[in-house]
């Protein structure tokens, strides 16, 4: 099996593993309880958020830890904007994951909020000047992306915060697929909020953390006892919070090597496909994309059919977003890029991990031509 579908989760690390087996077993107390047992929790809760919070140059008490992605996005946009006096103005880009782009419509529907959806270029691409065109005096949050989950295209976060900032908006980024590939120093980004997730990074699934600057108000979207600081009730998952701290430092750590290698690895996976497939066109930015997203359109060949011929063949991708996965309609993200619906109905997305090979490469590429070629000729017939 050749596994070529790691944005949408990766294996859990080893490391990661080991480090939660005591919170799943002798270790096992809740970190509110006063004994013996809840102190220890506590302590190992408090040593996961420090080392969170380190790999994105915050504070400890910033981090919330949350269970996953959806969640921190949905605490990041709803709780900002509504603990936000100043306006109840939101602007999103067109290409947002569903949970920020849920969530401003939430705000819309329930809370009377206006939402811009700021428009993207061919590439996947916000430029500066589209964002300066809708942000407003009473934008309350401007929420854009690090890095696109389907076409892998990487957003000038830092100088769209300028913007936003030089409007006394807050800035949120969705960095749950930018983990571990690019750097996440909030300072760098200018960003005020930062969702993400852990089983990008090889922690289990139902992790993650929204990590939001202590002087920023924010209404908690779960309401109970108060854990996290009042921001996110429920007992808190110790045992997951200290694998996603484990994962996201070794993945921190890895970084740079890893980019590098995958991103060789992405560029020639690209290479084979556009010099084999006739028709092939690569989908996102081909310089600002994340190492080894590599999304393809393949006129005349439904995506869904290629999958299909792809996993007989050995190998493993996906369609786009995993949270998108059995819906009937095309890519928001590709249609918004100005794919035509029925193009985009034909993508197929390949994201390369830190153990893929160059050899599962090659044949992954093999893979592809066949299925296409396949898929198309049952149509021809």
């Amino acid at each position: 099996m050749i596994f070529l579908d790691h944005a949408a989760t990766s294996p859990v690390r080893r490391e990661a593993l080991e480090a939660m087996w005591p919170y799943l077993t002798g270790a096992f107390g809740n970190p509110s309880s006063r004994h013996r047992l809840g102190d220890e929790a506590a302590r190992a809760l408090e040593w996961a958020r420090a080392e969170v919070a380190a790999v994105v140059g915050a504070r400890p008490g910033d981090a919330v830890f949350t269970g996953g992605g959806t969640e921190a996005d949905n605490l990041a946009v709803k709780g900002l904007a509504l603990a936000t006096p100043r306006g109840r103005h939101v602007v999103v880009s067109a290409i947002e994951h569903e949970a920020v782009l849920e969530s401003a419509r939430f705000l819309e529907r329930r809370h009377g909020f206006e939402v811009s959806v700021v428009d993207v270029d061919r590439g996947g691409l916000v430029h500066p000047d589209a964002l300066a065109r809708v942000i407003r005096p009473d934008t309350a949050l401007v929420s854009v992306q690090l890095a696109n989950n389907e076409v892998g295209t990487v957003q000038p976060v830092a100088e769209l915060a300028r913007i936003a900032h030089a409007a006394g908006a807050a800035v949120h980024t969705d960095a749950v697929q930018a983990a571990g590939w690019l750097p996440l120093g909030l300072d760098g980004l200018g960003a005020d909020a930062l969702s993400l997730a852990g089983h990008k990074v090889g922690a289990p699934k139902g992790t993650g953390a929204l990590i939001v600057r202590g002087r920023l108000p924010i209404e908690p979207v779960l309401h109970g006892g108060g854990q996290e600081r009042g921001r996110r009730s429920g007992t808190e998952n110790v045992a997951g919070a200290v694998a996603f701290a484990t994962a996201l430092r070794l993945a921190e750590e890895e970084r740079a090597d890893a980019s590098a290698r995958v991103r060789a690895l992405g560029e020639a996976l690209v290479d084979r496909v556009l010099a084999e497939i006739p028709g092939a066109e690569l989908t996102g930015d081909r310089v600002a994309r994340l190492p080894g997203t590599a999304s393809f359109v393949f006129p005349g060949a439904a995506g869904e059919a290629v999958l299909l011929e792809l996993e007989r063949d050995g190998v493993l991708s996906s369609s786009g977003s995993a949270c998108a996965a059995g819906r009937d309609e095309p890519s928001h993200v590709l249609t918004a890029m100005g794919v035509p619906a029925e193009l985009a109905q034909t993508a197929v997305r390949f994201t390369l991990g830190r153990e893929t090979t160059a050899e599962e490469v090659s044949l992954a590429a093999d893979a592809v031509a066949r299925a296409v070629s396949a898929v198309r000729g049952i149509v021809a017939a």
